[in-house]
């Protein structure tokens, strides 16, 4: 029959052991084995079919096991420990946690994460990889940290495609659908004790969304859902899959995300006071906010003002390519009717975000989010210079690095990540409660070497174990799948050997991320692989976009060689990379590889993961390697730079790598005493935990952002609101005054042009501006100066220039004394830039003036 309605209906739970059920609707569970401990233990083989899914598994589970659990005094032992844990992380003692301890006065205040994935778990398909993982990570240590959280996004009902591949390597994507009945997650209700459902309009119609709630710990996120009535069959798609569909599609799916994300937290009666944008796909948020204010009374250019002062936009993507933009006669259709809300015209609707090509121009979405937030970062050091010199067209006149745009490199949620085993050994040596003192350097420095080289050895050699039998099962059923016989299914008893070296390369198979790059001599390659004495052996993973021809052409390339005579059972490809084989590999391989192209790998926390469980990386200098990297925690793949030509960059990558594999990786795992143990090695590894795993950790991430973003942008809203919003009204005619005047205003400088000092000498600069009905006191005039590279001066240093007196033809005259504190060669100018106590960077108006 055709299915009217789902339900899921769960046995008859003993009272004893009632909890479970509550349990299972939050997933505090996903980060602490011991609660899924509680439900494997039952029934083993269940746990494996409904893939790991508590919600599932109870609907499943058989009465008379859970009877018997019931009645078991070493079941109920473990059961009312996980509950008094449970107990106690959700309602701790008062100003136990960080965020109370340190912002008490902030407690009732909301922190708003908007992102169009979330990676918590495998049995939760709402994410396609590295964003959508961070974004699950970052709700998970946001509830660690007592943070008042709340996350929006969407609650796809068929998720990121299921990965199969074939008798000849092609990649083919299914998808599956995810019945909210059987999932962890209840409708969301209102204030007046009703169900949330908004509403967005789009050409010609109205178009509806559920919002679901899920727990992740203390924090609650709230996930939309189009396959509602009153809905079209189109409409009820749109949310359906991830990063699926047209252009339409996608800029639907967006204006859901953005304006209906706001209208979610409107209905849900949550007032965030500070707003956290998460890529740009949320970007139309700011839009709604805007709107919002519009009602009130306030003009575009005020109601600006107040959301910028608030909200915070986190760029991840280091290429063009990546960044979502949309024709006009797209933005036409789908917002005509909107910027009149907004009290603008169409051109000045377009301006907002518009994005200029060579063949003309777009509306895009990471211009919408870094115009319409006050705060902007990337996520490492090298992909906030790259961001800087991206989007630096925005602020025309600005040196690369004096672009808004800084940056907090990405961490990984310690406790999703770490190996039950490795935890174990931790408390066992570290301290019992070594969690505490996850980003704490000075621990990790202190307490490494009390890890015993053996027992570090021997845990990695249980992970390792536990990997390859994992692969060599979930290769079997692969090859079930397509028919395979007996004896081809029992070689892969034999694929992968646990006293070889295994490296391990999972990722999304992207072309940049170049997975073959080890593939590039072939020759080389097979010494490697077939060496008896040393021998190599390469586990990979990872899905290609449906659309992506050369990443599943990659794919294809890999899965035939892995199935070569010359490579059989030494290369292995594991089709259908998600969280749950993630666990195995980043714990259970010997070395990470990661070769992207750089500088376009944004961070990467994959590597993070790996080092955390004791295994060091072996990467390009990209992303957080390139901060990550030491000398001693693992390898570095060529040089710290970009060539102008890919394939050239590739052939000196390549050569590098294998140069490492041959000459120092390897030899060094190889390298064993008496004893068995490679004490080298296991020096490289406990160098891997010690400094990667307090700097990379999703506390520290989460701290960062917190106090250099979240705490101010919250004390700032709770000052744009006071007085019906006086100061940002007054902010706004300030700047559209200055945008009027600014082009009039003119700049003369008198001063040495060339010439020697003796160091301690120095010379006057003078300036005269003229302001053109502007005032001094909006103005800011600077002396810079720096070394020159390259017939360029890199501004290093900046001195304010004192105001002296007027002219009597009307300019303002000022005036600095510059003596260079080093000797050598350096070149100065004077600029002039707009100055209000209320900006939020000094060069938020992308306005300057150079002598």
């Amino acid at each position: 029959m055709k299915v009217y309605g789902r339900i899921t209906v769960f046995p008859i739970m003993p009272s004893r052991i009632s909890r479970l059920y509550e349990l299972a609707y939050n997933l505090w569970w996903s980060w602490h084995p011991e609660a899924r401990e509680l439900y494997s233990s039952l029934d083993p083989e269940l746990w494996e079919q409904v893939g790991h899914n508590p919600v599932r598994f109870l609907s499943e589970a058989e009465p008379q096991k859970l009877e018997q659990a019931a009645t078991n005094s070493q079941y109920l032992e473990r059961y009312d420990s996980v509950i008094n844990d449970f107990d106690h992380y959700m309602h701790p003692p008062q100003d136990e946690t960080w965020f109370s301890q340190n912002y008490p006065h902030l407690q009732d205040k909301t922190i708003a994460y908007f992102s169009a994935e979330f990676g918590l778990h495998e049995s939760l398909p709402i994410y396609s990889g590295g964003l959508g993982i961070l974004s699950g990570d970052h709700c998970k240590e946001a509830s660690d940290l007592g943070l008042p959280f709340v996350g929006v996004g969407f609650l796809y009902p068929q998720g990121y495609f299921i990965q199969h591949v074939t008798r000849d390597g092609v990649q083919e994507a299914l998808y599956d659908k995810l019945h909210f009945s059987e999932a962890p997650a209840t409708p969301a209700v209102g204030p007046d004790g009703n169900e949330v459902v908004i509403s967005v309009d789009l050409p010609g119609r109205r178009i509806y969304a559920k919002v679901w709630k899920l727990m992740v710990g203390r924090v609650p996120l709230y996930l939309m859902d189009t396959d509602v009535d009153p809905n079209a069959p189109h409409d009820r798609e749109l949310s359906a899959r991830l990063y699926a569909g047209d252009r339409e599609m996608r800029i639907s799916q967006e204006i859901v995300l953005g304006i209906g994300g706001v209208r979610a937290l409107r209905a849900l009666g949550i007032s965030p006071a500070a707003w956290h944008l998460n890529e740009g796909h949320a970007a139309f948020l700011s839009l709604e906010r805007c709107r919002e204010l519009v009602t009130q009374g306030l003009t575009f250019h005020e109601a600006r003002e107040v959301v910028t002062a608030n909200s915070l936009f986190t760029t991840h993507t280091p290429v063009p390519a990546g960044n979502d933009t949309f024709n006009y006669d797209l933005v036409d259709k789908y917002f005509s009717s909107y910027w009149s809300l907004l009290k603008l015209n169409r051109d000045q609707f377009m301006e907002v975000a518009r994005e200029d090509h060579g063949w003309g121009s777009t509306y895009g979405m990471t211009v919408l989010a870094l115009k319409l937030t006050g705060q902007h970062n990337g996520v490492s050091k090298l992909h906030g210079a790259v961001s800087r010199k991206m989007w630096q067209f925005l602020w025309p006149g600005l040196d690369v690095d004096e672009v808004p745009i800084d940056y907090i490199t990405n961490g990984v949620h310690t406790f999703s990540w770490i190996a039950p085993e490795i935890n174990a050994l931790f408390r066992r040596y570290l301290d019992p409660d070594w969690g505490r003192y996850v980003d704490d350097p000075a621990f990790w420095d202190k307490r490494i070497d009390m890890l015993p080289d053996d027992e570090l050895w021997k845990v990695h050699a249980t992970r390792k174990e536990l990997l390859i039998n994992y692969a060599r099962e979930r290769l079997k059923q692969q090859h079930l799948r397509l028919g395979e016989g007996s004896l081809q299914i029992d070689e892969f008893e034999q694929f992968l050997d646990p006293n070889a070296f295994i490296i391990g390369f999972a990722r999304r198979f992207a072309t940049y991320k170049r997975a073959a790059l080890l593939f590039r001599d072939l020759e080389r390659l097979k010494r490697l692989l077939n060496n008896p004495e040393r021998p190599v052996q390469i586990a990979f993973a990872g899905k290609a976009h449906p659309a992506d021809d050369p990443g599943k052409a990659l794919i294809e390339q890999i899965y035939r060689a892995s199935r070569s005579p010359e490579f059989k059972g030494k290369i292995v490809f594991l089709e259908n990379y998600d969280i749950d084989m993630a666990r195995y590999l980043v714990s259970g391989t010997d070395l990470w590889l990661n070769t992207p192209i750089r500088p376009y790998e944004a961070s990467g926390t994959s590597g993070q993961k790996a080092a955390l469980n004791g295994q060091p990386n072996c990467s390009i200098l990209d992303g957080w390697w390139a901060e990550g990297f030491n000398g001693e925690n693992g390898w570095a793949i060529g040089e710290e730079r970009e060539y102008h030509d890919q394939e050239i960059q590739a052939e000196a990558d390549s050569i590098a790598l294998y140069r490492l594999l041959e000459e120092e990786v390897v030899p060094s795992f190889f390298e064993r005493g008496e004893s068995g143990v490679p004490h080298r090695w296991v020096g490289t590894m406990k160098e891997a935990i010690r400094t990667c795993t307090p700097q990379y950790s999703m506390r520290r991430m989460v701290k960062e952002y917190t106090q250099r973003y979240y705490v101010p942008e919250i004390e700032q809203s709770v000052q744009i609101g006071e007085n019906s919003y006086a100061e940002v009204r007054a902010l706004a005619t300030w700047k559209e005054r200055v945008q009027k005047y600014w082009d009039g205003v003119q700049l003369y400088v008198q001063g040495q042009r060339e010439g020697q000092l003796s160091l301690g000498e120095g010379i006057t600069v003078k300036a005269w501006v003229r302001l053109n009905n502007l005032a001094p006191e909006d103005i800011s005039v600077e002396l810079v100066y720096g070394e020159t590279r390259e017939e360029l001066a890199i501004p290093q240093h900046t001195i304010p220039m004192e105001y002296s007196k007027r002219e009597q033809d009307g300019a303002y005259r000022f005036e600095a004394h510059l003596q260079p504190e080093d000797s050598g060669s350096i070149a100065y100018n004077v600029r002039v830039v707009p100055t209000h106590p209320l900006l939020k960077g000094k060069y938020e108006m992308g306005l300057i003036r150079w002598a």
